[in-house]
This record gives C-alpha cells, structure tokens and sequence, in this order.
C-alpha cells in the first residue's frame, strides 16, 4: 500500500493537536486573561482557517478547486517542512513550560523567557504552526486550503500583536521593548522596522520603545 504525503500530514497534524491538547494540563494558574477584541478576532481568523485549510467546510464547489500539482518529492519535502514547524512549536513549549496558555494570559510567577527559540523570535510557537500551515497549504494546493492558510496566518498575527501589547503591560514596558528591539516578532531575520514605517530600515539613531522589530 503506497502512503501519500497528504495521509502523512493528517496523521501528523492528529498526533500533535493531540499532544498539545493533553499537555494543556501542564500549565500554571492563570492571574490575568486578556479580553479585548482582537483576541475574538484572531479566533474567529484562525478557526474559519482551520475549517477551510483540513476540509471541514461544506462541500462547496469552487473550495476543491486544485490550483496546481506538485511533483511527489516536492511534496515530500513539504511533509518534513511541517514536520519541522510540529517539533519547533514543542521545543517552545518545553521553553515555556508552565507559563504556555492556549490564550493571551499571564501566569502565576509571569516572567519574559528569553531561552531555546524565544533567543530567536519572540513568538516561535506562531512562527512555527505558520511554517506548518503554509507547508500544508501548499501540498494541498486548492482554493479553500490556501484561503484557510491565509486566514490561520492572519489570525496568529493579530493574536500575536494582542500579546505584545498585553505583556508590555503586565511586564512592564521598558523590560518588554528592550526585548522587541533585540528579536523580531515571528521572522529570524536581522530586520528592522519602526512602526508607522512602510519599509525596513536601518538606522544609527538612538534607539527607543518605537523600535521594536517588526514580523
């Protein structure tokens, strides 16, 4: 019996929602949940994405329509794309450790971590299921499965955003931009943008809150 990458990546998906699920028991007590719109926001973009992107919607006849057809060892190669995105949202974790909540919230003894993939990006679990996604995405290549990526994509932006801003808040600001000018938001690239700006940029100035590394 011949295993396509497409049976590969549900079996995957299965087992590391599962796992992510039955860690959520490990987790400190929460003190303060953020509740502002953009967290209805990011779920109701990343939930909508889930439903296009693993076919859950109804059998609509433009969302099957099939884009392109990659060759079979690109799409092996995508397999283990988002086999590494799975492994990378677990070693974040395993660097959270009981500080990971499934929402924007602060824990019991909250600190800013700083070690494993958060050296990298400050958000390495939405980097990582947007590698995962994408990687998806692709394999499939119909119209509802790319639509859903982008909104899953979509979503963890803003969920991100959201909580940048939280923590700033509950952490305090000045120890919060101190690490958003050091380390990009979801990209490992040596980039950096000042908000209002359309372009990144390089710049020799004195360096304040505003200079936070954007994506």
């Amino acid at each position: 019996m011949t295993v396509t990458p497409d049976e590969i990546l549900r079996v995957a998906w299965t087992a590391w929602m599962g796992s992510w699920l039955a860690a959520a028991l490990w987790t400190s007590r929460v003190e303060r949940r953020s509740r502002t719109r953009g967290d209805v926001l990011d779920r109701l973009l990343t939930g909508a994405g889930a439903l296009l992107l693993f076919d859950l919607h109804p059998r609509w006849s433009w969302s099957r329509v099939r884009l392109w057809q990659l060759p079979n060892d690109l799409s092996w190669t995508l397999v283990a794309l988002a086999l590494a995105g799975f492994a990378l949202a677990w070693c974040a974790r395993v660097a959270l450790g009981r500080l990971w909540s499934s929402g924007v919230t602060r824990k019991v003894d909250h600190e800013l971590v700083r070690v494993g993939p958060y050296r990298l990006v400050r958000h390495p679990i939405y980097s990582a299921i947007f590698l995962s996604v994408i990687a998806t995405a692709v394999i499939s290549g119909t119209v509802a499965a790319c639509l859903g990526a982008a909104s899953m994509a979509l979503g963890l932006f803003v969920k991100a955003r959201v909580e940048e801003q939280f923590l700033r808040r509950e952490l305090g600001a000045d120890q919060y931009d101190s690490y958003a000018r050091k380390i990009p938001m979801l990209v490992p690239f040596r980039w950096r943008a000042s908000f209002g700006r359309t372009a990144f940029t390089a710049t020799s100035r004195p360096r304040t809150h505003e200079d936070k590394r954007v994506f």
